[in-house]
């Protein structure tokens, strides 16, 4: 099996994350680009995206499918199904720390269009409007230097007269 053939890691890696995030205390929201394929409260989409919250208490029937994500949630007391696609979810995330990760978007080719490459749709750096889409970049920290030299031992901390608390009547 190849590269092409497989299935996308994007279910796995949101149920990672949503795991990670009820194991942690955080809340696990979603950022989903609407279409007709989305079933969501359309009241509530705003320049065609929704950020739905699918915590534990917020959700009920919560199921984290390879295709679907599928719950009920209640929007102003009213109870309502819940249905996105796994390919329209464009990011999901710690609403307390923002810590997540954010998807690509897919862009749909015309009739009798190549498919453009994965990278065609970033822009060159400095260009850009408000019109374009936004692009996420993660960054990955640099690994730590082996300890073999002088310049990798820990900072000093500084020297003086050292804190104390002082009781107050």
């Amino acid at each position: 099996m190849n590269a092409l053939e497989s299935t996308s890691t994007r279910p796995y890696l949101i149920r990672a994350l949503y795991d990670w995030c009820t194991d942690n205390g955080l809340t696990p929201y979603i950022a989903v680009l609407v279409d007709d394929t989305v079933q969501v409260p359309r009241e509530y989409v705003k320049n065609g995206e929704i950020v739905l919250n699918i915590s534990f208490d917020a959700t009920s029937s919560l199921k984290l499918g390879n295709d679907f994500i599928e719950f009920k949630a209640r929007f102003a007391g009213t109870a309502r199904e819940i249905m996105v696609p796994v390919s329209r979810v464009i990011a999901i995330y710690a609403r307390e720390n923002g810590q997540g990760m954010a998807f690509p978007v897919a862009v749909p080719a015309a009739a009798g269009e190549e498919k453009p490459s994965p990278l065609s749709s970033v822009p060159a750096a400095g260009a850009g409007s408000d019109d374009e889409p936004r692009v996420v970049q993660l960054v990955t920290p640099e690994p730590p230097a082996s300890n073999t030299g002088p310049e990798t031992e820990p900072p000093r901390p500084p020297s003086g007269p050292r804190p104390a608390l002082k009781r107050v009547k």
